[in-house]
């Protein structure tokens, strides 16, 4: 039972989401899925989720600073500033620094991450900050910050979208990309700069700890379920809606309903990671089937 008095009592899915607080919230994770559908794409063909995940981390000293420097409006362009030249490192020690891909990443994430939490511990009150900069604040996504994030978005499958071509050789033919004339380089800064501002986009409303999930998950879930290359991008998008719309819902209801404390960020990535186990285990029943069709076909 809901306390008396209170003002949401009895709210369907059609009331809740005509709150302007959550109805900004749904279009935000519209936004990001569809962003992370596109990005999504070539992160997972080129086996990029390390280098997310270490981008996700080096952005937060951007946060950090620009949080201190301007407030709330500070934190996006702080964090597009130190997400473009984190992938940039990645991409030029990884190809110019004699090392792997994963020792790059792995000097750059702890040396970057270290630096901001330091840089948050000196402020006040920096406790309930780092839990805005890891958790995300969705339900508090402002208007201006909003336009951001699409902007941001929007620049992302920009990149992707006009070197979408090269990206498809880079991804599948390597030594073919430079044969015909792409440059692997300037494919793979492209693609880190993208990646990077995706990461950028997110981190605002889902948190650095939250945002690697809508960068790799949807896509792993959509090649679970389906082969078809033209799928795979609407499948991409389709997962994290279903999970945002939900999960938004569910953390309204637990909050109004039980007087639950709960992250919508992290009730709408948990319900993607568990669209993640229906595909996996859709997957592995439609293996056994067929499987068993061959069996009895030999017999």
């Amino acid at each position: 039972m809901p306390p008396i008095g209170d003002p949401f009592a009895g709210f369907g899915p059609v009331e809740v989401f005509a709150l302007p607080f959550m109805w900004r919230a749904l279009l935000t994770v519209v936004v990001l899925a569809i962003a992370a559908g596109i990005v999504g794409l070539f992160i997972s063909f080129r086996e990029l989720e390390f280098v997310s995940d270490g981008l996700v981390h080096a952005v937060f000293p951007g946060l950090v600073v620009g949080s201190a420097v301007a407030g709330t409006s500070g934190i996006l362009p702080g964090a597009a500033i130190a997400a473009v030249a984190a992938a940039v490192l990645f991409t030029v020690l990884e190809r110019r620094g004699g090392v792997g891909a994963d020792s790059a990443i792995a000097v750059v994430l702890t040396g970057l991450f270290s630096l901001g939490v330091v840089l948050v511990s000196k402020q006040e009150g920096y406790v309930s900050q780092l839990q805005d900069l890891l958790f995300g604040r969705l339900l508090t996504v402002t208007e201006e910050q909003f336009w951001q994030i699409v902007v941001v978005a929007v620049l992302a499958c920009a990149v992707v979208i006009v070197t979408w071509r090269a990206q498809l050789f880079r991804a599948f033919d390597p030594a073919g990309a430079e044969a015909v004339g792409y440059r692997p380089l300037a494919a793979d800064l492209s693609l880190g700069v993208a990646v990077a501002l995706l990461v950028v986009a997110g981190v605002q409303a889902l948190g650095v700890l939250m945002v690697i999930a809508l960068l790799t998950v949807p896509m792993a879930a959509a090649r679970l379920l389906t082969r078809r290359f033209a799928l795979l991008i609407p499948l991409a998008i389709a997962l994290p809606l279903l999970a945002g719309l939900f999960g938004l819902w569910g953390s309204f209801e637990l909050s109004v309903g039980f007087q639950a404390t709960v992250s919508p960020g992290a009730v709408v990535v948990l319900l993607l990671v568990s669209l993640y186990g229906v595909a996996a285990a859709f997957r592995a029943l439609g293996g056994t089937g067929r499987r068993r069709a061959k069996g009895g076909a030999a017999a």
